[in-house]
């Protein structure tokens, strides 16, 4: 047999060798692997299982009239959410949270020194106004556009149906 022959034939197989080898060997978990196998295995569950489903929160939002529109853009267990455009402009981002998966997150609201309705308002950052509603419902706008300042957070806070939600926690 002819010796070239013989050298391309064994470094095909050889090549074909490593290709298998390398192709059956398993990756290493990623980051993300690693942190839901922890919390899987303390029995975290990522949505809590009496969260009030995401579409029935939009009737909660406010209405709205004249040169601005509600657009809703996300809706899952436990959160809505809308974009308010005016004048074609995303100006804010409205959202109702069930934060029974994470009771926690009520915690920021223990030193409000503002109220709706009787219940805490308290500002998140310089973009976010957010009130706790029945110690369940979080519900928040974030301004998207430097012309929506905190008073009109305030203004749009107080127009969502603040005792519809608060009925959802009873």
């Amino acid at each position: 047999m002819n010796m070239s022959k013989l050298r391309t034939g064994l470094t095909a197989l050889c090549l074909t060798f490593l290709l298998l080898l390398t192709a059956c060997t398993a990756a290493p978990p990623s980051e993300f692997d690693q942190a839901q196998r922890e919390s899987t295995e303390r029995g975290a569950s990522a949505v809590a299982e009496d969260a009030v489903s995401g579409g029935s929160f939009n009737r909660f939002f406010p209405k709205t009239s004249g040169d601005d529109d509600l657009v809703y853009a996300q809706e899952k267990t436990g959160f809505a959410q809308a974009k308010l455009i005016r004048g074609g402009e995303e100006v804010a981002v409205l959202s109702i949270s069930d934060i029974s998966s994470n009771p926690s997150a009520a915690d920021k609201f223990a030193d409000s020194t503002q109220s709706i309705n009787d219940f805490p308002v308290v500002a998140q950052g310089n973009q976010g106004t957010a009130v706790l509603v029945g110690d369940r419902f979080q519900v928040k706008i974030q301004s998207r556009a430097e012309s929506f300042t905190e008073g009109d957070r305030l203004d749009w806070l107080q127009q969502f149906d603040i005792n519809g939600i608060a009925a959802l926690a009873q």
